[in-house]
Protein backbone atom coordinates (compact mmCIF):
# COMPACT_ATOMS: atom_id res chain seq x y z
CA UNK A 1 0.00 0.00 0.00
CA UNK A 2 1.47 3.53 -0.67
CA UNK A 3 -0.13 6.10 1.60
CA UNK A 4 0.20 9.85 0.98
CA UNK A 5 0.25 12.06 4.55
CA UNK A 6 -0.05 15.76 4.92
CA UNK A 7 -1.24 18.45 7.42
CA UNK A 8 -1.74 21.73 8.60
CA UNK A 9 0.06 22.82 10.99
CA UNK A 10 3.67 22.06 9.24
CA UNK A 11 6.35 19.81 7.79
CA UNK A 12 8.20 19.80 11.68
CA UNK A 13 5.07 19.53 13.66
CA UNK A 14 4.79 16.60 15.70
CA UNK A 15 1.69 15.49 14.63
CA UNK A 16 3.12 14.32 11.62
CA UNK A 17 5.86 12.59 13.03
CA UNK A 18 2.85 10.62 14.99
CA UNK A 19 1.11 10.54 11.61
CA UNK A 20 4.34 8.97 9.86
CA UNK A 21 4.07 5.68 12.86
CA UNK A 22 0.68 5.74 11.99
CA UNK A 23 0.66 5.28 8.55
CA UNK A 24 3.77 3.23 8.18
CA UNK A 25 2.02 0.59 10.41
CA UNK A 26 -1.06 0.61 8.40
CA UNK A 27 0.95 0.28 4.86
CA UNK A 28 2.91 -2.20 6.57
CA UNK A 29 6.42 -3.51 5.55
CA UNK A 30 5.96 -3.45 2.40
CA UNK A 31 4.36 -0.23 1.75
CA UNK A 32 5.31 3.21 1.25
CA UNK A 33 4.60 6.26 2.91
CA UNK A 34 4.70 9.82 0.94
CA UNK A 35 4.83 13.08 3.17
CA UNK A 36 4.00 15.94 1.62
CA UNK A 37 3.40 19.16 3.83
CA UNK A 38 3.07 22.49 4.35
CA UNK A 39 6.62 24.16 4.65
CA UNK A 40 5.08 26.77 7.01
CA UNK A 41 1.60 26.22 9.40
CA UNK A 42 -1.41 26.43 7.79
CA UNK A 43 -3.89 26.13 10.73
CA UNK A 44 -7.56 27.52 9.81
CA UNK A 45 -6.96 27.65 5.89
CA UNK A 46 -9.73 24.97 5.51
CA UNK A 47 -9.83 23.66 1.90
CA UNK A 48 -7.94 27.22 0.30
CA UNK A 49 -6.06 26.23 -2.96
CA UNK A 50 -3.34 28.11 -4.15
CA UNK A 51 -5.25 29.31 -7.05
CA UNK A 52 -3.90 32.69 -8.25
CA UNK A 53 -0.05 31.67 -7.67
CA UNK A 54 2.50 28.99 -7.74
CA UNK A 55 3.17 26.79 -5.12
CA UNK A 56 7.07 25.65 -4.56
CA UNK A 57 8.01 22.64 -3.63
CA UNK A 58 10.91 20.80 -2.09
CA UNK A 59 12.97 17.65 -1.01
CA UNK A 60 13.68 17.24 2.23
CA UNK A 61 14.43 13.47 2.19
CA UNK A 62 13.41 10.40 0.80
CA UNK A 63 10.08 10.65 0.16
CA UNK A 64 9.47 13.91 2.08
CA UNK A 65 8.38 17.18 0.15
CA UNK A 66 7.22 20.82 1.84
CA UNK A 67 5.34 22.97 -0.25
CA UNK A 68 4.58 26.63 -0.04
CA UNK A 69 1.27 26.44 0.37
CA UNK A 70 -2.21 24.86 2.20
CA UNK A 71 -2.71 21.07 2.66
CA UNK A 72 -5.12 20.95 -0.23
CA UNK A 73 -1.73 21.86 -2.80
CA UNK A 74 -0.16 19.81 -0.44
CA UNK A 75 -2.49 16.60 -1.57
CA UNK A 76 -2.88 17.57 -5.24
CA UNK A 77 0.99 18.28 -5.71
CA UNK A 78 1.56 14.58 -3.99
CA UNK A 79 -1.15 13.38 -6.25
CA UNK A 80 -0.47 15.02 -9.58
CA UNK A 81 3.19 15.80 -9.20
CA UNK A 82 5.24 14.01 -6.70
CA UNK A 83 3.42 10.36 -6.79
CA UNK A 84 2.36 11.22 -10.34
CA UNK A 85 3.96 7.47 -11.42
CA UNK A 86 2.62 6.05 -8.11
CA UNK A 87 -0.84 7.30 -7.40
CA UNK A 88 -1.79 6.42 -3.36
CA UNK A 89 -3.91 4.28 -2.55
CA UNK A 90 -4.82 6.65 1.10
CA UNK A 91 -4.75 9.99 2.00
CA UNK A 92 -4.16 10.38 5.33
CA UNK A 93 -4.14 14.07 6.94
CA UNK A 94 -2.98 14.61 10.77
CA UNK A 95 -2.20 14.70 13.14
CA UNK A 96 -3.61 17.98 13.95
CA UNK A 97 -2.65 19.96 17.39
CA UNK A 98 -6.07 20.64 18.17
CA UNK A 99 -9.55 19.26 18.04
CA UNK A 100 -11.71 19.47 14.66
CA UNK A 101 -14.84 18.53 15.89
CA UNK A 102 -17.99 20.67 15.79
CA UNK A 103 -17.80 23.80 13.89
CA UNK A 104 -13.99 23.96 13.70
CA UNK A 105 -14.05 20.97 10.64
CA UNK A 106 -15.40 23.57 8.25
CA UNK A 107 -12.02 26.26 9.43
CA UNK A 108 -9.48 23.04 9.74
CA UNK A 109 -6.45 23.10 7.14
CA UNK A 110 -6.57 19.36 8.23
CA UNK A 111 -10.19 18.43 6.93
CA UNK A 112 -9.06 20.38 3.51
CA UNK A 113 -6.59 18.41 2.99
CA UNK A 114 -8.71 14.90 3.33
CA UNK A 115 -11.30 16.92 1.46
CA UNK A 116 -9.55 17.54 -1.53
CA UNK A 117 -8.47 13.91 -1.91
CA UNK A 118 -12.15 12.93 -2.01
CA UNK A 119 -12.34 14.97 -4.34
CA UNK A 120 -9.67 13.67 -6.55
CA UNK A 121 -11.26 10.11 -5.98
CA UNK A 122 -9.03 8.60 -3.28
CA UNK A 123 -9.62 7.66 0.10
CA UNK A 124 -9.35 9.75 2.97
CA UNK A 125 -9.04 10.02 6.54
CA UNK A 126 -8.57 13.21 9.02
CA UNK A 127 -7.17 12.65 12.37
CA UNK A 128 -6.82 15.11 15.08
CA UNK A 129 -6.17 15.64 19.03
CA UNK A 130 -8.31 17.27 20.77
CA UNK A 131 -6.42 19.15 23.60
CA UNK A 132 -7.44 19.64 27.43
CA UNK A 133 -6.74 18.95 30.86
CA UNK A 134 -6.42 14.74 30.15
CA UNK A 135 -3.50 15.54 27.86
CA UNK A 136 -1.69 18.77 27.89
CA UNK A 137 1.65 19.19 29.41
CA UNK A 138 2.23 15.75 29.67
CA UNK A 139 5.33 13.65 27.86
CA UNK A 140 3.35 12.86 25.12
CA UNK A 141 0.83 14.87 24.16
CA UNK A 142 -0.89 12.84 21.15
CA UNK A 143 -0.62 9.25 23.20
CA UNK A 144 -4.30 8.83 21.75
CA UNK A 145 -3.37 8.83 18.60
CA UNK A 146 -0.25 7.27 18.40
CA UNK A 147 -1.59 4.01 20.13
CA UNK A 148 -5.37 4.02 18.69
CA UNK A 149 -4.66 5.34 15.35
CA UNK A 150 -3.59 2.93 13.11
CA UNK A 151 -6.39 -0.01 13.96
CA UNK A 152 -9.02 2.71 13.42
CA UNK A 153 -7.23 3.47 10.13
CA UNK A 154 -7.06 -0.25 9.27
CA UNK A 155 -10.94 -0.85 10.48
CA UNK A 156 -12.09 1.77 8.64
CA UNK A 157 -10.39 0.83 5.17
CA UNK A 158 -11.55 -2.80 5.52
CA UNK A 159 -15.23 -1.39 6.76
CA UNK A 160 -15.96 1.92 5.62
CA UNK A 161 -18.05 3.15 2.84
CA UNK A 162 -15.57 4.10 0.26
CA UNK A 163 -17.90 4.30 -2.77
CA UNK A 164 -18.65 7.33 -5.18
CA UNK A 165 -22.28 6.33 -5.43
CA UNK A 166 -23.54 9.94 -4.41
CA UNK A 167 -20.79 11.93 -6.45
CA UNK A 168 -18.70 12.88 -3.51
CA UNK A 169 -17.14 10.13 -2.10
CA UNK A 170 -17.10 9.64 1.50
CA UNK A 171 -14.19 10.56 3.89
CA UNK A 172 -13.77 10.36 7.56
CA UNK A 173 -13.33 12.74 10.30
CA UNK A 174 -11.30 10.82 13.26
CA UNK A 175 -10.79 13.35 16.65
CA UNK A 176 -9.31 11.75 19.49
CA UNK A 177 -10.05 12.95 23.17
CA UNK A 178 -7.46 14.69 25.44
CA UNK A 179 -6.76 11.46 27.30
CA UNK A 180 -4.00 9.10 27.93
CA UNK A 181 -4.81 6.41 25.66
CA UNK A 182 -5.58 3.58 28.57
CA UNK A 183 -7.84 6.27 29.49
CA UNK A 184 -9.78 6.25 26.06
CA UNK A 185 -13.60 4.37 26.44
CA UNK A 186 -13.88 3.54 22.94
CA UNK A 187 -15.03 4.67 19.43
CA UNK A 188 -18.13 6.29 18.72
CA UNK A 189 -19.55 7.25 15.12
CA UNK A 190 -20.87 10.60 15.49
CA UNK A 191 -22.36 13.34 13.23
CA UNK A 192 -20.60 16.67 13.56
CA UNK A 193 -21.80 19.09 16.38
CA UNK A 194 -21.93 22.91 17.02
CA UNK A 195 -21.00 24.54 19.91
CA UNK A 196 -24.05 26.78 20.82
CA UNK A 197 -22.66 30.53 21.47
CA UNK A 198 -19.23 29.55 20.47
CA UNK A 199 -18.16 31.58 17.72
CA UNK A 200 -14.49 32.76 16.13
CA UNK A 201 -13.75 36.36 16.84
CA UNK A 202 -11.32 38.88 16.47
CA UNK A 203 -8.84 40.89 19.07
CA UNK A 204 -7.61 44.05 18.16
CA UNK A 205 -4.13 44.77 18.92
CA UNK A 206 -1.81 47.88 18.62
CA UNK A 207 1.73 47.53 17.23
CA UNK A 208 5.06 49.62 18.65
CA UNK A 209 5.10 50.97 15.70
CA UNK A 210 1.41 52.25 16.19
CA UNK A 211 -0.48 49.76 13.40
CA UNK A 212 -3.45 48.08 14.25
CA UNK A 213 -3.88 44.47 13.82
CA UNK A 214 -6.51 42.01 14.27
CA UNK A 215 -5.74 38.44 16.15
CA UNK A 216 -8.25 35.75 15.27
CA UNK A 217 -9.70 33.78 18.55
CA UNK A 218 -11.84 30.65 19.18
CA UNK A 219 -13.87 29.88 21.65
CA UNK A 220 -14.43 27.47 24.50
CA UNK A 221 -14.06 23.72 23.22
CA UNK A 222 -15.43 21.81 26.07
CA UNK A 223 -19.42 23.06 25.45
CA UNK A 224 -21.59 20.22 24.98
CA UNK A 225 -23.13 19.17 22.05
CA UNK A 226 -25.46 16.90 22.66
CA UNK A 227 -25.72 12.62 22.25
CA UNK A 228 -24.35 11.69 18.48
CA UNK A 229 -22.10 14.62 17.76
CA UNK A 230 -18.31 14.38 18.20
CA UNK A 231 -17.49 17.24 20.68
CA UNK A 232 -19.62 15.23 22.94
CA UNK A 233 -18.29 12.11 22.31
CA UNK A 234 -14.61 13.68 22.82
CA UNK A 235 -15.71 15.35 26.10
CA UNK A 236 -17.15 11.56 27.22
CA UNK A 237 -13.54 10.27 26.46
CA UNK A 238 -14.52 8.44 22.92
CA UNK A 239 -12.91 8.41 19.78
CA UNK A 240 -15.00 10.25 17.36
CA UNK A 241 -15.39 8.91 13.99
CA UNK A 242 -17.31 11.41 11.76
CA UNK A 243 -18.42 10.34 7.78
CA UNK A 244 -18.50 13.19 5.69
CA UNK A 245 -18.91 14.99 2.29
CA UNK A 246 -17.91 17.78 0.34
CA UNK A 247 -21.59 18.49 -0.27
CA UNK A 248 -22.94 21.60 1.47
CA UNK A 249 -26.13 21.20 0.11
CA UNK A 250 -28.73 21.55 2.83
CA UNK A 251 -30.42 18.30 1.41
CA UNK A 252 -33.65 18.77 4.40
CA UNK A 253 -34.42 22.17 3.12
CA UNK A 254 -34.82 21.07 -0.22
CA UNK A 255 -38.36 19.85 -0.15
CA UNK A 256 -40.00 23.42 1.38
CA UNK A 257 -37.87 25.97 -0.69
CA UNK A 258 -39.41 24.17 -4.27
CA UNK A 259 -42.73 24.48 -2.61
CA UNK A 260 -42.04 28.13 -1.39
CA UNK A 261 -40.38 29.86 -4.43
CA UNK A 262 -41.62 27.49 -7.71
Amino acid sequence: MRILITNDDGINATGLDVLLGIAQEVAGPDGEVWTVAPAFEQSGVGHCISYTHPTMIAKMGERRFAAEGSPADCVMAGIHDVMKDCRPDLVLSGVNRGNNSGENTLYSGTIGGAMEAALQGLPAIALSQFYGPGNVGRNDEYEAATVHGAALVRDLLEKGDWSDRAGYRIFYSINFPALPAAEVKGRAVCAQGFRPGTRFSVQPTRAPNGRRFLWVQGGPQDIATGPGTDVQANIDGYISVTPMRADLTAHDALDALRAAIA
